[in-house]
């Protein structure tokens, strides 16, 4: 298997979320629901694509695969999916709350808060780790650090109304 198909399925794998994630976005926008920290959504737009292209211009040649790294990004995106199903219609990409809705307590949401980010911070890790790609695994998982500590505070006081329900 080469570098570019594994990196080609990873971007229609996320170019298919976000049709599926604007669907959603749509969806609760029309229920009432409100968008919470829309002022840092596209600087992850931008850090996930700068990723995927960083990873595929700093490709070695020849291009080595790690099996390892390669196993621990298919359990990753198992446990995309089973977020992804857990959250059902409340998944998207952006932090939507609909005031009133119960938060999501099945799933991977039984045993931690922000399971979609662990998830993502994994990818962000082992997807170059596929390839040798040690800085740039250490770099995007830097930049990913801060803008999820500014996301996730954005995230837990939009829903802090909803966590007594």
């Amino acid at each position: 298997m080469s570098a570019y198909l594994i990196l080609a399925l990873v971007v229609i794998q996320r170019l298919g979320e976000l049709v599926y994630a604007e669907r959603n976005t749509r969806a609760l926008l029309t229920r009432g629901g409100v968008e919470i920290g829309r002022e840092h959504y596209p600087l992850f737009v931008i850090l996930h694509g700068a990723w995927l292209v960083t990873i595929a211009t700093a490709l070695p040649h020849p291009t080595p695969l790690y099996w390892l790294p390669l196993a621990g990004y298919v359990v990753l995106e198992v446990g995309r999916v089973w977020t992804m199903l857990s959250l059902g219609p409340y998944w998207t990409t952006r932090i939507i709350t609909v005031e009133g809705a119960p938060l999501v307590r099945r799933g991977p949401y039984r045993f931690v808060r922000h399971p979609n980010y662990i998830v993502v911070t994994g990818e962000i890790a082992v997807l170059p780790l596929v390839f040798g790609e040690v800085r740039v695994a250490a770099a995007f998982s830097l930049l990913n650090a801060l803008l999820l500590f500014w996301r996730i505070r954005e995230e837990e006081r939009g829903l802090a109304s909803r966590r007594a329900l």
